[in-house]
């Protein structure tokens, strides 16, 4: 699989007329023409903001498949894997380029790890609406202004300033996203709850050992980032406290009904370490196991 360690080795072999910066790239597909790749299987080390409108074709980021028609925006860090086949783009789209490097100095170099959706999988991009997609391109144009524009000491303050708002533009996005999510499939808390339930009645606890959210997020068909994320959206939560009070539930009721010890319960519950347990326990329910118990059995 090709892997393009640097910008420049990027432009290079794909044909893009050269970068102004070797750190930082900017792309138009109506500055080559459509937008074919010299490769259909890669990874990069930078990372990759683009807003893209696929006419035919799929990308897959990872193991999944994105074919969505409308203008959306992909962001990825450095060496996830990227497959294309039988791309055709719109005229209208864009692709910035950052290496690490450029962002030394700067805030946004451990900022940029703060956004979740860098961590999202293809199926996951942002769909924007026309006035969205509006508004991200008015500060893109900013950028590619300052970029053409003889870069000087304050360039690149200015362009990471703007990159920063695209990505906080994203977050509020985003945002909206999952309410509108939310409203066509269903909650996701209650899905979430539902696999749980089942996951515990088949006796997979004591099988296979505690759900994990990567687990979790397959059944739902999303990637882990996306899942807590979106259930944060909806109540506060991620996705592993909701697995945790979930188990604490369902240790409740073992404690309440049944004569089981605590190491007992910890083991039938999936936890290797009876002493996690109880911490967990505790941290949600503010008793030990064992002072839940004799609280309400006494």
């Amino acid at each position: 699989m090709k892997h393009f360690q640097t910008i420049a080795e990027l432009y290079t072999i794909n044909g893009f007329p050269p970068p102004e910066n070797p750190l930082l790239g900017l792309v138009t597909f109506d500055d080559i023409r459509g937008c074919v790749f010299a490769h259909t299987e890669f990874t990069m080390g930078f990372y990759k903001i683009a807003l893209k409108k696929i006419k035919s074709g799929t990308v897959m980021y990872g193991k999944t498949k994105y074919d969505h028609d409308n203008g959306s925006m992909f962001f990825l860090k450095p060496n996830q894997i990227i497959r294309m086949n039988d791309l055709e783009l719109t005229e209208r789209g864009f692709m910035i380029y950052i290496d690490e490097d450029y962002l030394i100095g700067h805030p946004l170099h451990e900022a940029i790890k703060k956004y979740g959706y860098f961590d999202y999988e293809a199926n996951e991009a942002l769909h924007l609406s026309p006035k969205e997609e509006e508004i991200i391109w008015d500060v893109f144009d900013k950028i590619r202004h300052e970029y053409n524009n003889n870069q000087d000491d304050y360039s690149k303050d200015i362009m990471l300033s703007h990159i920063e708002s695209i990505l906080k533009y994203a977050q509020r996005f985003y945002k909206r996203q999952f309410l509108n999510r939310a409203v066509l499939s269903g909650t996701i808390t209650s899905r979430f709850s539902e696999i749980l339930k089942c996951y515990f009645e088949s006796g997979n606890l004591e099988k296979n050992g505690l759900p994990t959210v990567t687990y979790m997020a397959s059944q739902l068909s999303l990637s882990a980032r996306y899942l807590s994320d979106l259930l944060r959206q909806e109540n506060g939560k991620a996705a592993l406290e909701h697995i945790h009070i979930a188990l604490v539930k369902e240790a409740k009721n073992i404690l309440m009904s049944t004569d089981k010890t605590v190491a007992e319960t910890a083991y039938q519950l999936g936890f290797e370490n009876p002493p996690y347990f109880s911490r967990l326990f505790k941290k949600e329910v503010g008793l030990t196991p064992t002072e839940y118990r004799e609280k309400f059995l006494n």
